[in-house]
């Protein structure tokens, strides 16, 4: 005789990024263990991939998770976490002002929310007749990179470009060859360059402060965490 199936609890949250309403559920025990073997083999592409397939069975498949931004990818997998092993999480912090001394901090995963540095903008005026507009990673961008750490960030920094004006005249995405792309970045000054690094720096993220007293100094320390993995204990 079967044994009867198990119903899970529905959930309703909002896209960081637009503001539409998605539901989900909680990740089952097969889903979990799925995760747990990717991390297991600390391969960055494998643990996306299977966040991926973990995200679109959690959403009812509403959305579609490979090319949505990156950051609410992180956002809803911390929210289905949440409501799958708990939402009360303990990490260790490193005071700040010895970059020594670990401290114990109990946070509500309810409190993390994704937030954009202010003064954040996806429009880079290059030069004085040069802009590009940006758009933000999507899960795909991080999968199909390959290469060293340095090849990746140049890949995805070179998907991200959506448009560039020169003038009256503006270049889409479908316009421009990869190489031609390359080329365009190769030719920034240092300066230049900065400005592209500070968009992905910048951009919206799971972020959280912290304010923690380290107990050999007695010194108050304000520290900003970020990043889905800096929330997972």
């Amino acid at each position: 005789m079967a044994l009867p199936k198990l119903d899970s609890p529905t959930y309703e949250t909002e896209l960081p990024s637009t503001g539409e309403k998605i539901k989900y559920r909680p990740f089952l025990v097969k889903e979990q263990k799925l995760l747990l073997l990717a991390q297991e083999s600390n391969k960055t592409k494998e643990t996306y991939l299977s966040m991926s397939n973990l995200l679109k069975s959690c959403t009812f498949d509403k959305i579609d998770i490979d090319s949505s931004p990156i950051f609410d990818v992180e956002y809803l997998f911390l929210k289905i976490r949440s409501k799958s092993v708990g939402e009360k999480v303990t990490l260790m912090i490193t005071c700040p002002d010895d970059n020594e001394t670990k401290v114990p901090v109990k946070l509500d995963l309810k409190d993390i929310d994704v937030q954009m540095t202010v003064g954040h903008t996806n429009e880079l005026n290059i030069s004085d007749k040069i802009k590009m507009v940006m758009k933000y990673p999507v899960l795909g961008d991080v999968t199909r990179a390959t290469g060293s750490e340095s090849n990746k960030v140049f890949e995805i920094m070179n998907t991200c470009i959506y448009e560039v004006h020169d003038g009256d005249t503006i270049y889409h995405r479908v316009d421009m060859s990869e190489k031609d792309i390359v080329d365009f970045i190769d030719s920034f000054s240092t300066q230049q360059f900065e400005l592209v690094t500070d968009f992905f720096t910048t951009m919206p993220k799971l972020r959280h402060v912290i304010n923690v007293t380290n107990p050999k100094t007695k010194i108050k320390n304000e520290v900003v965490i970020e990043g889905l993995e800096s929330f997972l204990a």
